[in-house]
């Protein structure tokens, strides 16, 4: 599988990254199938081949993380919503209907409670 990913380079404590596509089990700074981009954490330069990422995109390379966000803020991907806050809003959801039934049931006894009352005065 091809993986776009982050390349280091640079002096020590200040590091630049290149965006390069590359095979999955590759290393972190093997050499690269091809150079796509560039990033710089320190003054949050970013340099993107916009017609060789989409092709890659296009063959199917799976971008990590972090080279995601950066496509993302360039405009060649669009804003994903992420899968750990994707599960705990259904987790939250599903809690909400858990509690709404267990308070439907209550009442039902409630009622049921005071109708068996009524019923026996």
């Amino acid at each position: 599988m091809i993986k776009l990913r982050l390349k280091r380079f640079g002096k020590k404590k200040e590091a630049s990254f290149r965006i390069v596509a590359c095979n999955s089990t590759s290393r972190r700074d093997g050499r690269p199938l091809q150079e796509l981009g560039f990033y710089n954490p320190r003054t949050k330069e970013t340099r993107l081949d916009t017609e060789a990422l989409r092709t890659r995109l296009t063959q199917g390379a799976q971008p990590t993380n972090v080279v995601r966000t950066l496509l993302e803020k360039g405009g060649l991907l669009e804003k994903k919503e992420r899968p750990s806050i994707a599960i705990g809003k259904a987790k939250i959801e599903k809690e909400k209907v858990a509690k709404a039934k267990t308070k439907d049931v209550e009442n039902d006894t409630v009622e049921a409670a005071s109708d068996n009352n009524e019923a026996k005065s």
